[in-house]
């Protein structure tokens, strides 16, 4: 009970909390913190829920939402409009400024896609040829300009979930007997969406700040990957593949922990992640 009543003074506001990793975010601390949300699409479920608010990017202000709520700690896992992001995340910046809360941001290994020889880890120099990517890099050095305490930046690679829009396409073109684009020399790192969310409850209890990269510990092939998971689903239909090279050699693209340690059982090998699905 001590726990419980330690873990509620926060406050949480989270961006895009009706997006798919937003969502498990919010399920994961809602029973622990004063949890609260913004959704972009009009949604019952969403309206008739007081600690979730109506969000249109492109047209409303944050500050409006962060005056309301008054978080200590703001997650952003929004998606939308990169412009109006950006816009967005300045102004949530000048409201950290102001009110000296934290911000957790959930980033991205494309932040490293113009380094294609080498995984990268937390403390190497970002450099993206990708237009998403050269987007994370600019809200990165923006929150990166304010005091480090009040920042998390998580670098993520490519994020799996039983419930995920990845797997749901996965299954459908299997369905459809469609071939599934796979990139047999695309070197990458790998984790799930309950993984990433157990992470995230860990940073903020602990009060972590600072840079971490939370993919599994091991790299992985891209198709090698995928067809494991297909393996894992025991299906009746058999799935067809369609070979990508987007190069003649192998190409990397992982976001590898080095300096910044979670604890032993917060880290995972991409074996344990395929565990973690439960699929």
């Amino acid at each position: 009970m001590k726990e419980k009543t330690k873990e509620s003074k926060h406050k949480i506001l989270i961006l895009g909390a009706s997006g798919f990793l937003g969502g498990a975010v919010y399920k994961e601390l809602c029973s622990y913190f004063k949890t609260f949300g913004t959704y972009n699409a009009p949604n019952i479920l969403h309206e008739k829920n007081n600690h979730f608010f109506q969000y249109n990017i492109e047209e409303d202000d944050i500050y409006e939402i962060l005056e309301v709520v008054k978080p200590t700690i703001v997650i952003s896992t929004l998606r939308g409009d990169f412009s109006a992001q950006l816009i967005a995340h300045q102004h949530l910046a000048e409201y950290m400024i102001s009110k000296k809360i934290k911000c957790i941001f959930l980033s991205s290994a494309n932040v490293f896609d113009a380094y294609s020889k080498y995984p990268s880890y937390e403390q190497d120099k970002t450099l993206s040829n990708s237009i998403y990517g050269h987007f994370k890099i600019k809200i990165e050095n923006m929150l990166l300009r304010l005091p480090k305490k009040q920042v998390a930046i998580l670098r993520l690679p490519m994020v799996f979930g039983a419930q995920s829009p990845r797997m749901q396409e996965i299954l459908q073109y299997v369905r459809d007997k469609q071939p599934i684009e796979v990139f047999p020399n695309l070197i990458m790192n790998v984790t799930t969406s309950s993984k990433l969310t157990q992470q995230i409850h860990y940073i903020i209890n602990r009060d972590k700040s600072g840079i971490f990269h939370l993919g599994s510990s091991d790299l992985v092939h891209h198709d090698d990957f995928i067809k494991e998971i297909i393996d894992s689903l025991n299906l009746k239909i058999k799935a067809i593949y369609k070979n990508v090279y987007t190069t003649n050699d192998d190409r990397y693209l992982a976001v590898l922990p080095k300096h910044n340690l979670l604890p032993k059982n917060l880290q995972s090998s991409s074996k344990e992640i395929l565990t973690d699905l439960e699929i």
